[in-house]
């Protein structure tokens, strides 16, 4: 301020021809002249600022997922329930699967890793809501001053004195003791702009956090599910085991008896011993699948408790998946792309800003003194000073606008993230409610399977010990029982699996999540998806 004052008595004292009235108007005219000369200096640099690229349209959402065992060309059928509104505890029905989720989501170290991810975002937050407000320090300080003899202001030293008859000190103690006061007026809203955009990456790092939520929900599960699995898979070759010890028995006797050979001794031998190799695979799996959701739980290895008799009869809540729209509100991850496209979206203006002129404010009161007994008399020490500065670039300014223009490129690539996480899900959604409706008829059709390949095992196994039917279809018939049997059960898993990957597909198990957040003065570029209630503000 002090040095605008300065600039506008000078102006005053510029030579102007004539004198009276028409003299004093020549003065006004020239005083206004030179301001708006300075005016346009200053509002100079936003000229020339490059223009922005444009997204392309973004694809319009549809409006409802295809209907389930339908063909693609089929009409669509909106569903008016969706099962992502419904907690784990209420989906999955299963106490011990609740407990272990519960667990993983107090202790599990990923979620810590993007707690702290949270917290670090709403630092942000702090420290821009600081930049637009003034800025008061306080200190004090000393130095001593020898100007030479031979310089000016050793000159004017010389010739000076405090008091009559007393000559400045040489040398001169300068001591101070106050404030400071600095203040950038955001008359572009540029540092608000950036608070903001800072509030909207807290938000968008909390749906990241949420995102894990739902991901380590849908593991834990899916593991829970495959362990089962792979309980039955153990109990199945322990059967098969056990029909073939029998074949096996009554080909010794046989044989013991003159009626047979060795030959189907060693072929049932060898399917006994193939089959037992096959369950330490299984125990393998089920180690790994075990030490797995310890890790997930925070603990070292240790067994996971289960019930895998009733596998076959489990039974998860249907999957409804509602309206596609309502993924924009259910999928924390989708929430996280819209708050990072808001954010991009403000750093354009942000950037945009620095072409424009800053005033800065700077001011400071205190004491001074060459003599720290004289610091505090009043009024005689008290020093004070206020000036403002207004500056804009006006030549070379390169770096502004590849900001600028960087700031354009990566608000693009969070508008097309965002159109690609909306595509993905809608497509991850139709592929999973397909999934579960495909292996849920599967299931119906190798139970029939199954009924009757026991059927023909027993067959075969009562002609074998009449001497009826060869070895050959004994063993054959075993091992297509065996197998349909696994299939089933892998079947039923990929039920499940399908199940749980529709729930998290849905935004569903987002058990930390709080209301969705948002800041006062909801920005929403134009290119986004509507959203559907108004989520609350961020206190």
């Amino acid at each position: 301020m002090t040095r605008m004052m300065v600039f506008r008595q000078r102006c005053c004292l510029l030579p102007w021809a004539g004198n009276g009235w028409s003299g004093e108007l020549g003065a006004q005219l020239a005083r206004i002249g030179i301001g708006m000369t300075a005016l346009a200096l200053l509002l100079a640099p936003g000229c020339g600022i490059p223009q922005l690229r444009q997204p392309d349209a973004n694809p319009p959402i549809p409006g409802g997922f295809p209907a389930q065992g339908s063909r693609p060309e089929e009409p669509e059928v909106p569903v008016p329930e969706n099962s992502a509104r419904l907690g784990y505890d209420d989906f999955f029905h299963d106490p011990v699967l609740s407990g272990l989720i519960g667990t993983a989501l107090a202790n599990n170290l990923e979620l810590r890793v993007l707690n702290e991810e949270v917290q670090i975002a709403k630092n942000e937050v702090m420290a821009r809501q600081g930049t637009y407000l003034p800025f008061v320090t306080i200190g004090g300080g000393g130095g001593l001053d020898k100007p030479s003899y031979y310089t000016r202001d050793g000159a004017i030293d010389r010739e000076l004195q405090i008091l009559p008859g007393r000559p400045i000190p040489d040398p001169i103690w300068n001591t101070a003791l106050g404030l400071g006061f600095v203040w950038q007026l955001d008359i572009w809203r540029q540092l608000r702009n950036a608070r903001d955009a800072a509030m909207r990456r807290y938000v968008a790092a909390r749906e990241k956090r949420n995102y894990q939520v739902t991901k380590t929900v849908a593991e834990i599960a899916d593991l829970y599910y495959r362990l089962m699995a792979l309980d039955k898979r153990i109990e199945n070759l322990d059967m098969t085991i056990r029909l073939q010890q029998k074949s096996l028995e009554f080909s010794n006797a046989v044989k013991d008896a003159g009626r047979g050979t060795e030959l189907p001794v060693q072929r049932f031998l060898a399917e006994v011993n193939r089959n037992q190799s096959q369950k330490l695979i299984v125990r393998q799996d089920i180690i790994e699948a075990e030490n797995r959701i310890n890790f997930l739980l925070n603990r070292y290895p240790q067994p996971i408790e289960r019930s895998s008799a009733g596998f076959f009869e489990i039974t998860i809540s249907a999957i409804s998946a509602g309206l596609p729209s309502e993924l924009l509100d259910n999928r924390p991850d989708i929430r996280q792309a819209a708050r990072e496209v808001e954010a991009a979206d403000l750093d354009i203006k942000v950037a945009r800003a620095r072409f424009y002129p800053t005033l800065m404010i700077n001011a400071a009161a205190g004491y001074q003194a060459f003599n720290p007994k004289y610091l505090l008399n009043t009024p005689e020490a008290i020093a004070a000073n206020v000036a403002g500065d207004l500056v804009a670039p006006l030549i070379n300014k390169k770096a502004i606008k590849a900001e600028y223009m960087s700031s354009n490129a990566r608000q693009l690539q969070a508008i097309y993230n965002y159109q690609k996480v909306i595509l993905n899900a809608y497509t991850e959604v139709v592929n999973k409610l397909a999934m579960v409706d495909n292996y849920s008829r599967s299931i119906e059709i190798k139970k029939k399977q199954i009924a009757a390949l026991e059927t023909s095992v027993d067959v075969a196994s009562k002609l074998f010990q009449n001497a009826r039917a060869e070895y050959i279809d004994v063993l054959f018939a075993q091992r297509d029982l065996m197998d349909a049997r696994l299939v089933l059960i892998e079947t039923k898993n990929q039920q499940l699996s399908g199940i749980v990957a529709a729930y998290q597909s849905l935004g569903g198990g987002d058990a930390l999540a709080d209301e969705p957040l948002e800041v006062p003065g909801r920005h929403r570029p134009a290119y986004m998806a509507p959203r559907s209630p108004e989520p609350v503000p961020l206190p």
